[in-house]
């Protein structure tokens, strides 16, 4: 297969993103460039335990009835949630209605809540596991790097759940810990210029 395909604009993009514009859209303005807000950061890996076992074209076009049904991803709020908020959101017919995904929602958020206070932020966590890649470097052939293996091993010692490697690696890519566009996609170049541009938080 091609690391990129041509879009009805004649640019060429990631193999992934081509079959509708909502995907497209998603590749060419959020996927990779560089996140160092707190909610955006908690949102992105939530929605990425939620993925486990679907498709992110699944979950993102569920995206804003999540944000809905989880109060815009403000984890303080979450982290309050009591077993009435698990029973709404099991009757949400507008997310991804799994038990074990929604109740790990609510303890993750518990968990961000100590990490701000442990850490700053969790921009600040996160951005220590920021991951360079070597030019000439086979990208988006892997689902695990070992740098998501020490991410999530270090999420799970810290009591988070549903953040195995291949979710901690989906989450890097999206929120510009890495640059995984691959060469000759339009947005590459972009998101290496936003990095390169963009301050780790500390």
């Amino acid at each position: 297969m091609s690391a990129t395909v041509p879009g009805p604009d004649g640019y060429h993009r990631c193999h992934w993103c081509a079959a509708t514009a909502d995907y497209m859209a998603y590749h060419d303005t959020e996927w990779g460039f560089p996140v160092a807000d707190d909610r955006r950061l908690f949102e992105k890996l939530t929605l990425e335990g939620f993925q486990s076992g679907l498709s992110w074209r699944t979950i993102l076009a569920k995206r804003d009835n999540f944000r809905a049904a989880f109060d815009g991803f403000d984890f303080h709020r979450i982290a309050l949630y009591d077993e009435a908020d698990v029973e709404r959101l099991l009757h949400d017919e507008g997310i991804v209605r799994h038990r074990g995904k929604i109740e790990a929602t609510i303890r993750n958020a518990g968990r961000a809540v100590e990490m701000v206070r442990q850490e700053g932020s969790l921009a600040a966590y996160f951005w220590r596991y920021e991951q360079a890649v070597e030019p000439g470097a086979a990208l988006q052939v892997v689902s695990t790097t070992p740098t998501s293996v020490a991410l999530s091993k270090d999420l799970k010692k810290r009591g988070w759940s549903f953040v195995g490697p291949t979710t901690a690696y989906a989450f890097m890519q999206a929120m510009g810990l890495v640059n995984d566009h691959a060469v000759g996609c339009v947005a590459r170049e972009r998101v290496a210029q936003a990095r390169a541009a963009f301050t780790p938080p500390r």
